[in-house]
């Protein structure tokens, strides 16, 4: 600590220091490339005196330039110390929702700043290096400074500091072995592809420079708060940047952050919150006591409720409250709602629901580093749930109320996994969605779509239930199925093809009643048994034609298209990736690390163009994968002219099934005695429950008539 004359003319300048000087420049050269000069001029003696006279103080009113309209009345009570600039200044009112200000400066402490035309700045105790865009309200700030070496939340280190000062995000795994570098514009995708192939360290190498490259390494960049923003009622804001309409009222901490806004999507940030190293993306909420330190918000996401958020990506459109979130990364529509649940180190590709008490990747599970948890699209967890690291789970996998005390691999696909506590073993029954709960999976075809707030959309999130990533995790099931079906009733020492072959028989067979027991899904000597085996191998065949009839029927409308020959030449089965929501065929996920390595894309900007590329190539990837796996659902991969007649009424058959069981499965919830007994008429029922569904157009699509 060091005491300083309040007259010292020096006083608030010597920002950079001048090792940091490349000869030509100032510690203003960075300044002035993010603020021009708007045609500052020098006060008149006549505005000093005016100012003075207010109580305002300045060592060196030389260092004081205003802009024209310029009325130095509403200027009041306030120290200015280096070079301010102050843009027009008039008698007015600005007011945002019912607070109303005075337009001009107030009982403040400016220190070389640059302040915007007609804004309101009132009882802001210290106001360092900050360049206040027009038309912003700034309201009782204790603190609202930016330092030399500002990062604004991005991982990178400016001219002379320490590698050890670098913020990563350890996402996926707490051990640092998955470590990103956050930056303004960073999404799901980027930190996916970062992440997740770490065996190629050319590709990790080559996205620190594209991150480093990206962002101004220079000392002297100052704080920004864009136009129309409103903060008021804050302690400490250090090193942060606001966009353009913003509202940010009583928080305690933030620092080291970027925080982007819009007039079309705004951020807002509440009472009592504390955010340190990260980047929050437009359209974000933060409310009510949050913590988050080092992450990553992606847009139209909020933390409520005493959320903590640590060392983790949270995607688009997703909400956590009250609970804890450790070092994961988090595709888009993630919720999560409880004070008592816990997440960490995992990978949760989307559309998922954590209950309370869900406790997934228990910690220190061995002598070594705690592990990861990859969980697939639409993973929910019951309340009161317990998993382990290592453990893996294919999409729309629900996992029952229970502790599950080994690590599991869950291939199969939208799936009720269920600890039977009395047999002392887990069970699965594959398919259950499909089978039991027709409402709820058809429902997310649309919530999600509707729930989607962005103004751009840089990844193109697939939010269909079926789509290429269950697609293929179903024609595993399918295998696995025909597999463990083999084992059960073959002896040790069979090749897996010859175990397929015998299972493939049993299980297609309605009246088939043996037991199917599964290895290789719990860490454990007790194998976990299939329920309802047969049922679920069928459903999985009849979900794989609907997702191909569906998708050729509305390709075809789409396209004018009446015969489908051509069509049925272009198959192509392939794995798929869900590369941050947005699903990619594996193959051009490899050329876009190639591509990366060898130097074919030098950017982050490319990268975003490439996956907006393959995102208007989904339609056509996608129609291959259809075409190809209807022809493996039909004798010999050939269609006939009859196997086609068949397939366009087995999905006729189809579609009116999901339309039924749509119902159905809906209407549980007023045909349950249950569900009445609360109630005093049918009347009031209806006026809380809304009325009973019959029908609705939406799942029951219109199919073309399509020929070979």
């Amino acid at each position: 600590m060091k005491k300083l004359d309040q007259e010292d003319i020096s006083y608030g300048y010597g920002f950079v220091p001048s090792e940091y000087l490349p000869d030509g420049e100032d510690e203003f050269t960075v300044r002035f490339e993010q603020a021009q000069d708007i045609g500052y001029r020098h006060l008149t003696a006549e505005e000093i005196a005016v100012l003075s006279g207010n109580g305002n103080r300045c060592p060196d009113w030389n260092g004081v330039l205003v802009a024209d309209p310029f009325d130095p009345s509403v200027i009041v009570g306030c120290r200015f110390y280096g070079l301010c600039r102050i843009g027009a200044m008039q008698r007015s009112i600005i007011s945002f929702h019912d607070l109303a200000l005075e337009e001009g400066i107030y009982d403040s402490v400016i220190i070389s700043s640059d302040i915007g035309e007609h804004c309101a700045i009132h009882f802001c105790r210290f106001v360092s290096h900050y360049i206040i865009r027009p038309h912003v309200i700034l309201h009782c700030i204790d603190e609202l400074q930016t330092t030399n070496h500002s990062k604004f939340g991005e991982g990178v280190i400016k001219e002379g500091e320490s590698e050890k000062v670098r913020v990563w995000l350890d996402v996926m795994n707490e051990a640092g072995g998955r470590s990103i570098l956050p930056f303004e514009g960073l999404n799901t995708a980027d930190a996916y592809l970062w992440a997740k192939y770490r065996d190629r360290p050319a590709l990790v190498k080559r996205l620190k420079s594209f991150t480093e490259d990206r962002c101004d390494l220079r000392r002297g960049v100052y704080g920004e708060i864009g136009s129309y923003s409103v903060i008021k009622s804050c302690k400490i804001i250090k090193d942060v940047k606001f966009g353009p309409f913003c509202y940010v009222k009583g928080c305690n901490k933030l620092k080291n952050l970027t925080v982007s806004s819009s007039e079309e999507e705004p951020t807002q940030l509440g009472e009592g919150i504390e955010l340190v190293n990260g980047i929050v993306g437009k359209g974000c909420r933060i409310f009510y006591g949050c913590k988050a330190i080092k992450f990553v918000m992606e847009s139209h996401s909020s933390l409520k409720y005493g959320a903590r958020l640590i060392h983790s990506v949270l995607g688009d459109n997703s909400t956590i409250s009250c609970c804890e979130v450790l070092n994961n990364l988090i595709f888009p529509f993630h919720e999560q709602h409880h004070n008592n649940s816990f997440l960490i180190a995992a990978v949760v590709m989307g559309q998922s629901n954590m209950a309370a008490g869900a406790t997934i990747g228990s910690n220190h599970n061995s002598r070594g580093n705690d592990g990861e948890i990859v969980a697939g699209r639409g993973f929910w967890p019951a309340l009161a749930t317990s998993v382990k690291h290592d453990s893996r789970f294919a999409s729309f996998t629900l996992l029952s109320k229970g502790s599950y005390p080994k690590e599991l691999n869950v291939l199969l696909p939208f799936s009720l996994v269920s600890d039977n506590q009395k047999m002392g073993r887990r069970e699965i029954m594959p398919a259950y969605w499909w089978m039991y709960n027709m409402y709820a999976l058809q429902r997310n075809n649309t919530k999600f779509h509707n729930r989607d707030k962005r103004k751009e959309k840089p990844v193109a999130i697939i939010s269909d239930i079926l789509a290429p990533d269950t697609v293929n995790e179903i024609l595993v099931g399918i295998s696995l199925l025909e597999e463990w079906t083999g084992r059960n009733v073959m002896p040790e020492g069979k090749t897996v093809e010859e175990y397929r072959s015998v299972g493939r028989t049993l299980i297609s067979d309605e009246n088939f009643n043996g037991k199917v027991f599964a290895s290789g899904i719990e860490n454990s000597d007790v194998p976990v048994r299939i329920v309802k085996p047969v049922e679920g191998y069928s459903a999985y065949h009849d979900m794989l034609l609907y997702y191909s009839m569906r998708t050729i029927c509305d390709f075809c409308t789409a396209k004018g298209i009446t015969n489908v020959s051509e069509l049925l030449s272009i198959g192509n089965i392939e794995p798929w990736v869900n590369l941050g929501g947005q699903l990619v065929p594996k193959s051009k996920v490899e050329k876009l690390i190639s591509d990366i390595e060898t130097g074919v894309i030098f950017s982050w900007d490319e990268i975003h163009q490439r996956y907006l590329e393959l995102a208007s190539e989904y339609e056509e990837d996608n129609l291959k994968l259809a075409v190809g796996v209807l022809l493996g659902l039909v004798d010999g991969g050939v269609m006939t002219p009859s196997s086609w007649s068949w397939c366009m009424d087995k999905y006729k058959e189809l579609t009116d099934y999901i339309h039924k069981q749509v119902v159905l499965t809906r209407n549980k919830d007023y045909d349950n005695e249950f569900r009445h007994i609360t109630f005093s008429n049918v009347e009031e029922r209806d006026a809380v429950l809304g009325t009973k569904i019959e029908s609705d157009p939406f799942f029951t699509p219109p199919i073309p008539e399509l020929s070979l």
